[in-house]
């Protein structure tokens, strides 16, 4: 059957097709060893270095492993298809990429019902991975050049189920980093990892680009770093919407997004959830208001909870638009929500608009900081923000009181405890301190990975640390703050 297989490729591979090897499906776990011998045309071997010159079919009770340390090369237009278990995840790192990398393979096509498990692996130069199984966990992955292929969506496209991301790299793909599509329930969890210019296409979809999450689960977009490329002036940031109707339940919270056309966004009257603990910062690229350019957008949602962000140098700050609801500050047990959002400096054409409510809702906005480095006045306060008292069929705006705590501002050296650099980091980085103190690293689960005593402005930490995002604690005895370390 192989041979024959073989010989119907050849005659394909005549017409613009690839020839396609498929595993027998009988139960079998297979190696890119095991395929080579089997089928010497299908891959070639050199040392750890293996070449796949036609397209793959994991069948539905086969499996493919990964699990040493190795380089797969794939050549142009070939597609590994799963339908049974592919695995990899070698304690040294996996790379798969293109025989030529300026001539793209296809890319994965993981079908309904296949279960795939990534670890310690780098996707490079293909053409994504079109994930149709609800069975998806990756970890400690990159992903990076990719152009659309097998997915035309994103770097990886989902289509259903509650599929694992974390601790990944998302670099210069093409297309938007992670994707579902509008009529999709998929309600996954992206947590620890780091974006970059994805979307390279520069076309109008952010570079986290998420679906409907269903009624079964809530998308969890969490503690990422999602920095935009400022020549790409039509990629946002993160989205995750409902823009046909489908129940999406949301919690975007402890991510750094920057410099992206927008920051975060959610549309569609089935969109409900909470957006907290975010750094939302010089989302401009657009340069044009009417455009972009908002640092959280909510569009025809359901009640959204807005928590402790910290929104600053956007177009705008918050913006509201068709019926959009929002709760950012409440003293009412029903719903409560203690506020603490800090505004700076969000504004265009001369004007700072810390919040713009385009909608006849009434909004409660209690307990926020919306003039960052001062304690404001009233009318202070009410200058930077639009509603009813702006346009009389706009809905109010409570935003007494009104409080700023301790300077937050990262721009100045003077007003916080320390910086490093250089940030992202192979293997150290350098102090920048006002006092002596401790430093302390943690992976993002919250397990410490390093201690060092009597650190002093100017002293370099060295480690040794898997690629990832991590936190750098700093306490110099008065003061403990954080920033995110990204080692790669």
């Amino acid at each position: 059957m192989k041979n024959k297989i073989f010989t119907i490729g050849l005659l394909l591979a005549a017409f613009g097709l690839n020839a396609q090897y498929s595993t027998p499906n009988t139960g079998v776990n297979w190696t890119l060893d095991d395929i080579a011998a089997d089928s010497p045309t299908t891959v070639t071997v050199d040392g750890n270095v293996y070449t796949l010159h036609e397209d793959l079919m994991v069948m539905e009770n086969d499996s493919l492993l990964l699990n040493t340390n190795l380089i797969l090369k794939i050549a142009p237009g070939v597609e590994i298809g799963v339908e049974g278990y592919f695995r990899s995840d070698a304690e040294d790192p996996v790379e798969i990429t293109a025989v030529d990398p300026a001539d793209h393979y296809k890319g994965f096509w993981f079908y309904d019902g296949s279960e795939i498990y990534f670890k310690n692996t780098k996707i490079e130069y293909g053409g994504g991975l079109k994930v149709v199984t609800e069975n998806f966990q990756m970890y400690n992955c990159e992903v990076s050049r990719n152009s659309a292929g097998s997915s035309t969506g994103g770097a990886i496209s989902f289509s259903k189920g509650s599929p694992i991301v974390k601790d990944s790299f998302f670099l210069f793909n093409d297309k938007p980093a992670l994707s579902s599509a509008a009529n999709a329930s998929v309600s996954a969890l992206i947590e620890g990892n780091f974006f970059e210019a994805n979307h390279q296409l520069n076309g109008n979809a952010p570079q986290i680009n998420m679906g409907p999450s269903g009624t079964a689960d809530t998308i969890r977009i969490i503690n990422n770093i999602v920095i935009g490329d400022r020549t790409l002036t039509k990629v946002g940031g993160i989205s995750a919407s409902s823009l046909v109707g489908g129940t999406n339940k949301i919690l975007i919270t402890g991510n750094e997004v920057r410099d992206n056309r927008y920051g975060i966004t959610s549309m569609g009257s089935a969109s409900s959830g909470i957006i907290a603990d975010n750094i939302i910062e010089d989302n401009n690229t657009e340069g044009e208001p009417m455009l972009g350019g908002s640092g959280i957008n909510l569009f025809s949602s359901s009640m959204i909870y807005v928590t402790n962000n910290q929104i600053r140098r956007n177009l705008w700050g918050i913006t509201l638009q068709e019926g959009a609801m929002i709760n950012l500050g409440s003293d009412d047990p029903d719903d409560f929500n203690p506020g603490q959002n800090v505004f700076s400096e969000n504004g265009n054409d001369g004007v700072v608009y810390a919040l713009f409510n385009n909608t006849t809702n009434e909004v409660k906005a209690l307990h926020n900081c919306w003039i960052e480095g001062q304690q404001s006045t009233e009318s202070e306060v009410e200058d930077v923000i639009f509603h009813k008292n702006d346009d009389p069929n706009l809905g109010e705006v409570f935003f007494d009181p009104f409080e700023c705590g301790i300077e937050m501002s990262t721009n100045d050296l003077d007003k916080i405890a320390f910086r490093i650099h250089p940030n992202p980091a192979k293997d150290f980085f350098r102090i920048e301190s006002k006092e002596s103190g401790t430093v302390r690293i943690t992976d993002m689960s919250g397990k410490t990975v390093l201690k060092r005593n009597s650190i002093k402005s100017g002293d370099v930490i060295r480690f040794m640390l898997p690629n990832g995002i991590y936190v750098v604690e700093f306490f110099d005895g008065k003061q403990k703050q954080t920033q995110k370390l990204i080692v790669r």
